[in-house]
């Protein structure tokens, strides 16, 4: 895909995104119910309008290029492992900061094309800011009608490092039993990918994440770092890929944005 496609292709993911995210406040701001998935996480009107919103926008942008969204998941390996190229949504990344009503919650939507995020888009909706970046783009952040800036991970990291986790889904002692090696430091915690979102802006240092996620969870903003010059990781050290296994569930994996340095051996972590 050349450069021009992917810089139209973003410009028209973010309309869509921010779409979705009117749908979602306007379920948002008001009273609402909220069910249970199979998995027994959280379910609400708002994911599904804009799962709905997304899937036809991009459906509508792309007919060629296969949706996978975490509202619609279950298409078979054997299909998705012929993908080249696919969409890979989130429509509400952090339904528990939703529902507690935090505004910590955003829009993922990303281009993977052979196991890598190309392109990525996470609109945080309360705010109305969209960071968004691509492989031929950079990074960028955009704050209602104001022109997009460029941002752009801080090298060297600050001292003390400042490091963000989950609000929702921490593992606090698996975590602390790491980071305290890196010595003095602050950590913020925050909900859904606004985490690797402070990483790309230059705000944080160093997501390490040990607790479960899957893949929507992570591509958008993943893309959006990438472009911002940094990197996401597995605990061998080697680039996070997408679509490569059966199950959709990531590993662990360290979102940072210094490439380098040697994070794993600073956590004390033997490369595999």
């Amino acid at each position: 895909m050349s450069n021009d496609d992917l810089s139209v292709l973003l410009s028209a993911v973010v309309d869509i995104a921010r779409s979705a995210g009117i749908e979602i406040l306007d379920v948002y701001r008001q009273p609402f119910d909220v069910t249970s998935k199979a998995d027994q996480s959280p379910l609400t009107q708002a994911d599904l309008r804009a799962h709905r919103v997304i899937v036809e926008g991009l459906e509508a942008l792309t007919p060629d290029i296969p949706v996978l969204s975490e509202e619609a998941s279950d298409i078979p390996f054997e299909t998705r492992r012929q993908w080249q190229r696919y969409w890979l949504v989130d429509p509400l990344d952090g339904t528990k900061e939703f529902v507690s009503r935090n505004g910590e919650f955003t829009v993922n939507i990303a281009l993977i094309e052979r196991h890598e995020p190309i392109l990525g888009v996470v609109h945080v909706p309360v705010k109305d800011t969209t960071y968004l970046g691509s492989i031929s783009t950079g990074a960028l952040r955009q704050t209602g009608s104001q022109s997009p800036e460029r941002i752009r991970v801080q090298t060297p990291p600050a001292q003390p490092l400042r490091i963000v986790g989950s609000r929702s889904h921490a593992s606090a002692g698996s975590l602390d039993a790491y980071v305290d090696k890196l010595g003095p430091h602050t950590l913020l915690s925050i909900g859904s990918s606004l985490k690797f979102c402070l990483v790309a802006e230059g705000s944080a240092d160093f997501y390490p994440r040990f607790g479960p996620t899957s893949e929507w969870d992570t591509a958008a903003a993943h893309a959006v770092l990438d472009a911002a010059g940094g990197a996401v990781l597995d605990l061998q050290g080697q680039p996070f890929r997408y679509n490569a296994r059966e199950g959709l569930l990531n590993p662990h994996f360290l979102a940072v944005g210094d490439r380098s340095r040697d994070w794993l051996g600073l956590l004390g972590i033997p490369r595999g």
